[in-house]
């Protein structure tokens, strides 16, 4: 019925889209497994179940919450509505501070304890998260 040249470009464009479609497919696999999500104390505390996958914490650094005990660091990040404690073992950035915004990239242990692998403070002091920054505004 068809021509061995039709039946030749069939089979090309066939073999072109499976191996794009698998490309697509991987792609996205591997980016799934870096993703990182980030949510406020509330956020967690409301969780239906806790998970063992990285996330971010972010919110205020709680006025004289910060203790350092040999090389860990313990603090309560807060969005003025719930509060998480943090345990921290590592460099801590320059901006980090009691009232300042901070996000902290780790696990949870449970509700209200959180691990955390990095702590991220790459902005300026005027930098407030948006949910805190709306939590504020509420009061």
């Amino acid at each position: 019925m068809y021509g061995r040249k039709v039946k030749l470009r069939f089979l090309f464009i066939s073999l072109i889209l499976l191996i794009l479609s698998l490309s697509v497919f991987l792609i996205l696999k591997s980016l799934e497994e870096n993703v990182v999500y980030f949510q406020s104390p509330t956020e967690v505390k409301e969780l239906a179940e806790l998970n063992k996958n990285k996330i971010r914490i972010g919110g205020m650094v709680k006025n004289n919450s910060i203790s350092i005990e040999e090389k860990k660091v313990k603090f309560i990040v807060t969005d003025f509505k719930n509060e998480i404690n943090v345990i921290y073992s590592g460099v801590i950035p320059n901006l980090f501070a009691e009232g300042k915004g901070v996000v902290a990239e780790g696990y949870l242990n449970d509700r209200n304890f959180f691990s955390a692998t990095k702590i991220l403070a790459k902005h300026d002091e005027n930098y407030m998260p948006p949910e805190v920054k709306a939590a504020l505004e509420e009061k």
